[in-house]
């Protein structure tokens, strides 16, 4: 196996989890870079790095640089960088085009892992999709080499199609997380453990596999009960939460509607 030499751009949670899964493969990190000096520590300290606060510190030996950062800062880091040389430079980024790195190297690609990552939650990426895209040949199948080092999952995929694919995330994980937020807000009301909702969540993303969502969708909004569907909403307004009455009237004129669709 060959063993690469990688450089961290970012120290966030993607960072985190990437660079310690590749340095359990036997990659060589050598350094951490983060604008915030207790997250680059963080991050070296566990991958037995060197680290930098300093963009223009960045150690030049590395075969391959990760950015790992926001996309909001990546294209101003990049301008920042000194020299590109001739290593290979990658971002993670679901909606940030490969295009971002045409100014400054043709060695460039995208190294996607699809899954929502946090730093207090370990995380196996055997199952996590990897969607690659490069401006060579030769880069693709040396990333298509290493992404198989971590993932049974791994893809081709255009700057377009992640887009799309980015966007489709947002609704099945960010979304749908915020709507768990709001569940257990509901539940504390009346001293209900949020646990109680588990079994119904898990049962709800297993019959995702092999099924439509659509196909499988329940509740009182699929068949219009108003009367179930008004005694909620008038609890959420009794209890103050005239945004979820507003957004649970919505949702669920929104399942109706898509009920009656062929």
């Amino acid at each position: 196996m060959t063993v690469f030499n990688i450089v961290f751009l970012g120290a966030g949670n993607v960072a985190t989890h990437l660079a310690q899964a590749l340095s359990r493969q036997g990659h060589r990190i050598l350094q951490v870079y983060s604008r915030t000096q207790a997250s680059a520590a963080a991050l070296a300290d566990l991958v037995q790095a060197a680290y930098t606060t300093d963009i223009k510190c960045l150690q030049s030996e590395a075969d391959i640089y990760i950015c790992a950062l926001k996309d909001a800062v990546l294209a101003e880091v990049l301008a920042q960088v000194p020299d590109f040389g001739k290593a290979l430079w990658l971002h993670t980024s679901g909606s940030m085009p490969l295009s971002v790195f045409e100014p400054y190297t043709h060695r460039c690609g995208v190294f996607y892992p699809l899954q929502t990552f946090s730093r207090q939650r370990a995380i196996s990426f055997e199952r996590i999709p990897f969607c690659l895209e490069a401006n060579r040949k030769e880069d693709l199948v040396l990333m298509k080499t290493l992404a198989s080092q971590l993932s049974e999952d791994v893809r081709e995929m255009s700057s377009a199609q992640r887009q799309n694919l980015h966007v489709a995330a947002v609704f099945a994980c960010n979304f749908t997380n915020s709507l768990y937020a709001m569940a257990q807000e509901i539940l504390a009301y009346d001293h209900i453990d949020k646990d109680i909702l588990q079994a119904l969540i898990e049962e709800t993303a297993a019959k995702l596999r092999g099924n439509d969502a659509k196909d499988v969708q329940t509740g009182p909004a699929v068949r219009m009960d108003r009367n179930v569907i008004d005694k909620h909403i008038a609890w959420l307004q009794a209890h103050g939460q005239a945004d979820k009455a507003r957004l649970y009237e919505e949702m669920s004129r929104i399942i109706y509607e898509r009920s009656q669709q062929s």
